[in-house]
């Protein structure tokens, strides 16, 4: 059902917590898991976000630290590094390699909230190419 399984990672709790459905779908299914990390750069004129962004080194080592995770729970992890907006790198990605299933973790404080489609999770639910799970 899900042959492949796209997970786009940051240094969020709400990251490291969905990884746990991550390894449970992974599993049950027999999926390929695809392990996303994108460094959003800065668009001329744009206002800068109000979360730090990561450096590349940063995100190296954090998709290298996820790989090794989840190959201790038995699990084969590809990386994919992207540079751009997180939701826009994300779909595209998704295309990319015909995910069957994107997982994300999900802060929730965009999709309640009076700027519902600034949230990443909102745009990549809506822009998606396949079923989108948001782990709370």
């Amino acid at each position: 059902m899900f042959e492949t399984v796209l997970f786009p990672i940051d240094q969020s709790p709400e990251s490291r917590e969905a990884a746990d459905t991550v390894v449970k779908i992974v599993k049950q299914f027999n999926s390929r898991l695809v392990l996303l990390s994108v460094l959003e750069k800065p668009i001329e004129g744009e206002e800068a976000p109000p979360e730090p962004r990561m450096s590349p080194e940063a995100i190296a080592e954090l998709l290298k630290s996820a790989q090794s995770m989840f190959g201790q729970a038995g699990i084969e992890a590809e990386t994919i590094e992207r540079e751009g907006k997180p939701a826009f790198a994300i779909c595209d990605v998704a295309d990319e390699i015909n995910a069957d299933l994107i997982i994300m973790g999900c802060r929730g404080i965009g999709l309640i909230e009076e700027e519902v489609s600034e949230s990443v999770t909102n745009r990549v639910i809506n822009l998606s190419p396949c079923p989108v799970l948001i782990v709370p």
